[in-house]
């Protein structure tokens, strides 16, 4: 029954419901579309997938997964180290202004979900998505590992649905890539379990260009 539980919890954390503004944000892909960049499901599909790896998978898994560790160990200042390596990590003021924003939403809904030690990260400047997200995984007794995994896959939704809306893609193609992408999850997160403190960094150079450029577009449909 606990693990059921734990389940639903995890669901309930990646859903798309989840009242923290993560459709607000395309993480430079609408800047990449309005380039020309991106402009068929092949080169949403690239875009994504060059994402999930290089940026991802080198920094925020193996941030999340050490953000777990410390919140499991009470140790609040790897809680803290973590974090700003993590908002370190994000090139431009869009990127680290949407870990803010949603981690500081996540904390505020957390406290309503009867989860005091959320409470300090409501405000805090130094709050990320992961490290809110760590802590609810902590507290509701999920597995780190399929942790990871949810929230590999709740960022990999929204940039799909970011894909079929600014494309634009057909839902059914949506869906396609949705399944092609997902296959490569439970590796990959495994992959980067094994990253070393030294070797985390991503070189995700379109997204970051993308994401300044994002900054001043004129007229876009996402939050920068």
């Amino acid at each position: 029954m606990g693990t059921d539980l734990s389940l639903l919890r995890l669901l309930q954390l990646v859903s798309p419901g989840l009242p923290i503004g993560m459709y607000s944000y395309s993480q430079g892909l609408e800047r990449a579309v309005d380039d020309g960049l991106v402009s068929n499901a092949g080169q949403a599909r690239e875009w994504i997938c060059g994402v999930l790896q290089h940026s991802m998978m080198r920094v925020d898994v193996p941030i999340l997964l050490r953000l777990s560790t410390a919140w499991q160990g009470q140790d609040q200042a790897a809680v803290k180290h973590w974090s700003k390596i993590l908002t370190a990590c994000r090139e431009t003021s869009e990127l680290r202004a949407e870990d803010r924003q949603t981690g500081q939403a996540l904390a505020k809904l957390l406290v309503k979900l009867d989860l005091p030690d959320a409470g300090v990260w409501q405000r805090n400047p130094e709050a990320t998505l992961a490290t809110v997200f760590s802590l609810a995984a902590m507290h509701w007794g999920i597995n780190p590992r399929h942790a990871a995994i949810g929230y590999v896959w709740g960022w990999l939704e929204n940039q799909v649905l970011c894909a079929v809306k600014l494309v634009p893609l057909g839902q059914v193609t949506g869906q396609q890539m949705l399944q092609a992408l997902a296959a490569q999850v439970p590796a990959q997160v495994d992959g980067a379990a094994l990253t070393a403190d030294d070797e985390i960094g991503g070189s995700a150079f379109g997204l970051a260009l993308a994401s300044s450029r994002h900054e001043a577009q004129y007229s876009r449909l996402f939050r920068s």
